[in-house]
């Protein structure tokens, strides 16, 4: 019987091992970095083990180091999560050699397919060698891993060469194998996938089907289980070939194997020899836990013949630290509070007042919604989402409501590619038009004091605040029955809620503050100073950084006075394992460049300047 289980992990993923643990009686150990020192999962661990440094490579990719920390804290079994060495066979046999139980697959298994060719391979499937024009479009992808990262869209063959080494350069990083490959890219697919789970014993189980549709940067958003409307028979066959894959290796453990789904047709892509992000669907579906099925495999027991039997609809929502309206940006800062109301599963790896760093996966949480029918699920989570309480950084809250709720999604009609034809729409500022005042009365309640009155109308108070990218100038009396606002009534102010009633309806409007940021229900708005900053002005084409990271490339012989096209890529910064591209906003003159590969920069830092010809 396993006694204590370290989690090769962090963040949610290791939180969420930990909860199963503890509810099997079974003591936990975390590892954690520098960077994630107070981190929840260090935290919530019965004991933990510290891995000097920040970056992955140093720290979560270190299974040397982490095979020590097993055996120093006296854990007997190991748990990878997912992503990092999940799917790193070296490290399943060095956990292996030390003694250590490993609640994984066997290393042969991961070895034939974590490498993505090889398993395309043992399925009959051959990647591209030479890619022509004909071959276009190609999806450029890590051998190793998943998660997006390593993955590029190549549309023209002059491109292919640059996509390859930013693709070598984001597996390296993220997975520490830097191997890619070349396959035929699937345009507007399907992507199901089968969850498969397999003892000792000979029995492979097949638990449903899940749709993971909805990516950005090909990471999944929103995941499903049942996947809806598949065609008839589809499903049989989705499932045979998810047990072929996993007897053809003597797979054991959970692991699950995925399609780009086109009409009738499966196209085989992967097989993931890990817990995927998305295990929660399923295991609401089948009322199963599949990491205590995981631990109950890695000690021996047999599965029973026959998997449990599904039962309604499961749909999960990532909740991430970005910014969809701004390419995906990534965000960081102190998470002040986070709270998911109704009858919905959150898993995360993050509490109140915690602080997103730079380094990692920016995934704040799944919630996760069950119900009798898909449209319950739907709306169940959609609404939770909705009433959530997220004060920080921006998020992609907004976007995951927006898309439960769109038709195309509702009626089942989504493909991969989804956001590239409704991003556009999804992500249109859509301000509650009264928040700016609600947030004003707050601020003003308590601060204004009266003495005597005169028979004088008040001069109006005025604030300024930005809100969804425009500035925004509140206007407000104070009388002797209380303030007054222009087709607005009052009904009630205080510090922390404001009531307001405009043609006959009454809304509240619930306001925290944190130094200049208001959240206001869920809006969120920045105090504006009554006189900005005259110095606080760039010149026209200035490239500021939109997120803090380490400039990893610039653009081979590019030099102050070089002439640019819009659009060419002039370096490329990393921040939370991904690297984001920082283009010509015109065709010009580069008349400054200020970062050079290895800077670490913050938000705002001046890398460039573009003067347009």
């Amino acid at each position: 019987m396993i006694s204590t289980v370290l989690v090769a992990n962090r963040g949610e993923i290791a939180c969420r091992i930990f909860r199963t643990c503890g509810e099997g009686g079974i003591r936990t150990v975390a590892v954690h970095s520098d960077a994630d020192e107070n981190a929840l999962h260090a935290r919530v661990a019965d004991t933990a083990v510290r891995l000097p440094g920040a970056a992955p490579a140093d720290t979560y990719l270190r299974g040397d180091l982490i095979v020590k920390a097993a055996l120093a804290a006296g854990a007997d079994a190991v748990h990878p999560g997912y992503g990092f060495l999940s799917e790193n066979a070296g490290f399943a046999r060095a956990v292996r050699d030390a003694g250590l139980v490993w609640i994984g697959p066997p290393p042969e298994a991961i070895e034939a397919m974590a490498s993505k060719t090889r398993a395309k391979e043992l399925m009959g499937i051959e990647p591209l060698r030479e890619v022509t024009e004909a071959d276009l479009p190609v999806l450029v992808k890590a051998a190793a891993g998943g998660g997006g990262r390593g993955m590029r869209v190549v549309r023209r063959l002059a491109d292919l060469d640059a996509e390859l080494t930013a693709a070598r350069a984001e597996a390296a990083s993220a997975f520490g194998d830097g191997e890619v490959f070349v396959e035929p890219y699937v345009e507007n697919g399907r992507h199901v996938e089968v969850q498969v789970l397999a003892d000792t014993h000979g029995t492979v189980w097949t638990l449903g089907t899940r749709d993971c549709s909805l990516q950005r940067r090909h990471q999944k958003v929103i995941e499903e289980a049942p996947a809806p409307g598949l065609a008839p028979g589809l499903t049989d066959e989705l499932h045979a070939l998810a047990v072929r894959a996993a007897r053809a290796v003597g797979y054991v453990g959970a692991g699950t194997v995925e399609f780009l789904v086109t009409g009738d047709r499966a196209h085989f892509l992967e097989m993931n020899t890990r817990l995927q992000v998305e295990h929660p669907v399923t295991e609401a579906v089948f009322g199963t836990d599949l990491v205590a099925e995981q631990i109950r495999v890695a000690e021996g027991h047999a599965l029973a013949k026959e998997p449990p039997r599904a039962r309604g609809h499961a749909v999960e929502a990532r909740l991430y630290a970005e910014d969809p309206a701004r390419g995906w940006a990534p965000q960081t800062g102190r998470l002040h509070r986070l709270s998911v109301p109704g009858a919905v599963r959150l898993d995360t790896g993050y509490a109140d007042g915690d602080d997103i760093g730079v380094h990692y996966d920016p995934m704040l949480a799944k919630a996760v919604a069950h119900a009798p029918t898909r449209a319950e699920a739907i709306r169940k989570l959609a609404s939770a989402l909705e009433r959530a309480v997220i004060h920080g950084p921006v998020t992609n809250r907004d976007l995951l409501v927006r898309s439960l709720r769109h038709e195309e999604f509702a009626e089942g009609r989504m493909d991969t590619g989804f956001y590239d034809r409704h991003l556009s729409e999804l992500t249109e500022p859509d301000p509650d038009p009264y928040a700016p005042l609600a947030a004003a009365l707050a601020d003003a309640h308590g601060r204004s004091r009266f003495g005597g009155w005169r028979n004088l109308p008040s001069q109006p108070q005025v604030k300024r605040y930005a809100m969804a990218g425009e500035e925004h100038e509140v206007r407000y009396r104070h009388t002797r029955t209380g303030p007054e606002a222009d087709g607005v009534r009052v009904v009630h102010t205080a510090a922390d809620l404001v009531v307001l009633e405009a043609d006959g309806v009454r809304r509240r409007y619930a306001i925290a503050r944190y130094g200049d940021r208001i959240h206001v229900n869920t809006t969120r708005l920045t105090a504006l100073p009554r006189f900005p900053d005259p110095t606080a002005q760039h010149a026209p084409g200035s490239l500021l950084a939109p997120m803090p990271g380490t400039v990893v490339r610039v653009a081979e012989g590019l030099t102050e006075g070089t002439s640019v096209e819009a659009g060419q890529p002039l370096l490329w910064l990393e921040a939370m394992k991904m690297e984001h591209r920082i283009t010509a906003p015109a065709t010009g003159t580069l008349t400054a460049l200020n970062a050079t590969p290895g800077q670490q920069v913050t938000v705002g830092s001046l890398l460039a300047v573009v003067q347009a010809t």
